[in-house]
């Protein structure tokens, strides 16, 4: 994605509890005199936050322009991770463009094959043994939070409903008795001008 040099851009991930999140990212300066991004960015770093659905920091830390962050969340729901450069130049000058390159892994952990090559085949069985258990576990943890988020919903529309029918009831209940009301009123009327 595209940013200003000192504009600050977010991104809402959800995740559930006790997952590890890993985010790569590249930071390219777009140059003027070439009218293209140039490959890298030297002398500007990134400010990587991340705030969990409770509104507390998990991370702020300044990187460089290509970097790798992590985190491991302790409370599932909507992460927020905002990237912004640290540009040193006062706003109204920092008109430059930049391009970010972000990538995030949610809960997974990639093999590294030159790890894999280097070990005889009982140890490569046991670890991409070991991987695919890992993968298992956090399909599990997945499985889990869209439960509970499921169970939330259920619970969220049922009581939606539960009040539409007490109001549908309590709005019956005051046209009966408006009803009553004009009646009463319409006889006595009628009673006192000798109509009945």
């Amino acid at each position: 994605f595209h940013s200003g040099e000192r504009e600050e851009k977010c991104i809402i991930e959800d995740v559930p509890s006790d997952t590890l999140v890993i985010g790569n990212y590249k930071v390219q300066r777009w140059d003027i005199h070439k009218q293209e991004f140039l490959e890298s960015a030297p002398g500007l770093g990134m400010f990587v936050t991340v705030t969990t659905p409770s509104t507390e920091v998990l991370l702020s830390k300044l990187y460089g322009p290509q970097g790798t962050f992590s985190f491991t969340s302790y409370i599932s729901g909507e992460h927020i991770i905002c990237l912004q450069s640290n540009s040193t130049r006062f706003v109204a000058f920092a008109g430059s463009k930049l391009r970010i390159h972000l990538d995030i892994r949610v809960g997974e952990h990639f093999l590294d094959e030159s790890v894999v090559q280097a070990k005889d085949q009982v140890n490569e069985v046991n670890f991409r043994l070991e991987h695919l258990i890992e993968q298992i576990h956090h399909i599990s943890k997945e499985q889990n939070y869209e439960r509970e988020r499921e169970e939330r919903f259920r619970k969220t529309s049922e009581e939606t409903n539960s009040n539409i029918l007490w109001w549908a009831i309590v709005q019956t209940l005051i046209l009966i008795c408006i009803g009553i009301w004009q009646m009463k009123s319409l006889r006595d009327f009628f009673i006192s001008k000798k109509l009945i």
